[in-house]
């Protein structure tokens, strides 16, 4: 039989919480606490399997009480039942010594599952927030460069497209319906983007990347 301890501040959550596990055949609630010192000094007394602890509590709250519940009742698993869908209460919680981390919003059939994998030695953490735990454990993926043709801005895509295909500053200006000085300054705003000094560099540029493609 697992015996447990609650430690939740809302006194109706507690009674359900108490309903849901006395009704299980291998569980049974063997002491309630509405405060975090309350909760340790009753895991000091009591030494329950597992102490179910919301985070959120006046006084000593969840997370201040989780290390001393460890030194406590070192042989008691913790597990928070909380409503904060947050993964850095989650490092925190887990980092601090907690066996698992569900939410309240969680249907009553995964809490009953979280405890007994938590009795069973494993972690258990509430899906949503797994994400959170399997980027912590992956490398660093390379930062994948950008394209600095993404950087400009569509008029200047424009200009510097219609510069390597040899139209001049007038001519560009015309057919965009702007001035000379205007396309002149979107040249050189694109050129400097993307790091070109010459029209030959744009064209060799403009041809790699298929910008003079007949389609376009």
């Amino acid at each position: 039989m697992t015996t447990i301890l609650l430690a939740d501040d809302h006194a109706v959550l507690r009674a359900g919480l108490r309903m849901l596990l006395d009704a299980q055949p291998d569980l049974t609630v063997v002491g309630e606490a509405g405060q975090g010192s309350e909760a340790l000094k009753l895991a000091g007394e009591l030494k329950p399997d597992l102490i179910l602890l919301d985070l959120t509590m006046p006084g000593l709250s969840g997370l201040e009480a989780l290390p001393l519940l460890r030194k406590a009742a070192p042989e008691s698993h913790v597990l928070i039942l909380t409503m904060h869908d947050d993964e850095s209460y989650l490092r925190q919680a887990l980092r601090t010594g907690a066996a698992g981390y569900v939410l309240k919003k969680a249907a009553d059939n995964e809490l009953l599952s979280a405890i007994r994998a938590v009795m069973r030695g494993e972690v258990y953490v509430h899906p949503s927030l797994t994400k959170a735990l399997i980027e912590d454990l992956l490398p660093d993926s390379p930062a994948i460069p950008r394209d600095p043709w993404d950087e400009l801005s569509e008029r200047e895509r424009e200009v510097l497209v219609l510069v390597a295909l040899g139209h001049t500053s007038a001519e560009i200006a015309e057919r965009l319906s702007i001035s000379p000085k205007t396309a002149e300054t979107y040249r050189a705003r694109g050129m400097e983007k993307l790091g070109l000094r010459s029209r030959a560099t744009l064209v060799k540029y403009a041809l790699g990347k298929g910008l003079l493609d007949e389609s376009r």
